[in-house]
């Protein structure tokens, strides 16, 4: 691999290193010597028309959502261009990924149960702000020292296709998660194993909401009733590919070398073209992956001169045939700096008006969270649907030729709101009858009828079986009766 120097922008490089259909992903250290990661984009798909834009774009985002608060996202500390090369920096270990800790061995069912529960609560979280991952699967959900599972590359590999992915791959490929963690708690545990398959039935039918919400309120299925991360994190300790790199513990915080010509894709040009700074990535928190300041460098002002900027020598933000999104950012904020500091001039109006409208964001963005946030400790003291009980009722009377029998079943509940899914099967046939349950919060008992039509000259004994599917656990009845003719 041709590393810059064994370091990009500050940032060292380790031998720890793995292949992506994105590129080359190295474990590395940062600045200020905490865990990090940096992904070498291959050449052949980072160099296709309009691709380094979108990357721009996606990982501006994922800064905007981390801003507001959202994290369970692997922090992006800076995208940066090397000659040829563009790298993707973070400012949170990489590795291990769940991917990782599989191939290892099984993972416990409280820490299976946790990384679906945290998933699913980023990926609500990315919908409520209206985008998408697009690529769920065990190689993007990364395991931190403390067991917190965080969702990486979000949105790369639609800008890579130059698609937006919609909601439901997000829920298919969380629901895949959920079968596959399901397989490998099977054998030792069925128990945690259904309750799984149950909860990526959900969410490709009903959606992430209710499957998390299944999981948590049927965690009494796990191993002492709970959802924990300590078996994650134990796992995820062994599996650190730092613990036997000792030497790497207390790096410099600058490494003084010649990078070469390193322009950062994110940040507006300041002062120096060495390597970023301590924090440049905005702060970011422990292992657990929170992030507690701005976006990196997006709206800050340039303290070099007018002109071309310039990261290295010779290198210069002049676009040739057309600007990029980040440099139009660059430009337009090296204009709001020459003028920033005249009192009561236009630019420290709009500069005041910004602020005033980032303000205001900020508080209704507040007050959404806190109603959503409100919402479910609300929900949650509502008692979850549950089916006490179901009577299956058929003819006692011998039927005769060519009858419509009328089945009948009876599904008693504990009167909470929400919805039951069954389905009928008849032991002379293979078909399988669907239906869906919409139940209410004043009443207990429905009646889920099946009509069943047989012919021809025969004397059989019919049965019908009712099995309700959701809310777990599956529960079934049936009913017989004689047809003669």
């Amino acid at each position: 691999m041709d590393n810059p120097g064994n370091g990009i922008a500050g940032f060292r490089l380790t031998e720890h290193t793995w292949m992506t259909e994105l590129g080359n992903w190295i474990d590395a250290i940062s600045p200020d010597g905490r865990r990090a990661g940096a992904l070498l984009f291959d050449p052949k798909l980072i160099g296709l028309p309009g691709v380094r834009d979108r990357v721009v774009q996606a990982v501006m985002t994922d800064q905007r959502l981390v801003l507001a608060g959202l994290t369970g996202l692997i922090p992006v500390a800076d995208v940066v261009a090397a000659g040829d090369q563009v790298w993707l920096l973070t400012a949170q270990a990489v590795s291990p990924t769940l991917a990782d800790l599989l191939a290892v061995a099984p993972i416990d069912p409280n820490g299976a149960a946790s990384v679906l529960v945290e998933t699913a609560q980023t990926l609500l979280a990315l919908h409520a702000a209206r985008t998408t991952h697009g690529s769920v699967h065990p190689g993007t959900v990364v395991i931190t020292a403390e067991g917190v599972s965080l969702l990486s590359e979000r949105g790369l590999y639609d800008a890579i296709r130059a698609q937006v992915s919609p909601r439901e791959r997000d829920a298919a490929g969380w629901a895949s998660l959920a079968r596959g963690l399901a397989a490998a708690v099977g054998r030792g545990a069925p128990e945690p194993a259904e309750l799984f398959e149950r909860a990526a039935a959900t969410a490709q039918t009903l959606g992430l909401g209710t499957a998390r919400d299944l999981l948590v309120n049927e965690r009494g299925r796990l191993p002492g009733g709970r959802i924990s991360r300590d078996g994650l994190a134990r796992a995820a300790r062994g599996r650190s590919a730092f613990a036997q790199a000792p030497s790497y513990a207390r790096p410099p915080v600058r490494t003084p070398q010649d990078e070469g010509d390193i322009v950062t894709l994110l940040r507006v040009p300041g002062q120096s073209a060495g390597p970023l700074p301590a924090g440049a990535a905005g702060g970011f928190g422990g292992a657990g992956g929170s992030v507690t300041s701005g976006v990196p460098g997006v709206g800050t002002q340039p303290q070099g001169p007018s002109g071309p900027v310039q990261f290295g020598p010779g290198v210069s933000t002049q676009p040739q045939g057309g600007e990029t999104p980040a440099q139009r950012i660059w430009r337009e904020g090296r204009g709001e700096a020459a003028t920033v500091h005249r009192p009561g001039g236009r630019a420290a109006k709009a500069s005041r008006a910004r602020r005033r409208r980032t303000v205001l964001a900020t508080a209704v963005f507040a007050v959404i969270m806190a109603g959503a946030t409100l919402a479910w400790f609300t929900l949650g003291n509502t008692p979850d649907l549950a089916v006490k009980s179901i009577n299956v009722v058929a003819p006692k009377k011998t039927q005769g030729c060519d009858s419509a029998v009328m089945i009948t079943a009876t599904v008693v509940t504990n009167g909470a709101p929400g919805e039951i899914t069954y389905e009928w099967r008849k032991n002379l046939d293979k078909e399988v009858v669907k239906g869906t349950l919409r139940t209410k919060a004043d009443q207990t008992s429905y009646t889920v009828p099946l009509r069943w039509t047989l012919s021809g000259k025969s004397s059989v004994k019919a049965t019908a079986t009712l099995r309700v599917l959701t809310p777990g656990p599956v529960i079934t009845d049936k009913a017989s009766f004689t047809y003669k003719c």
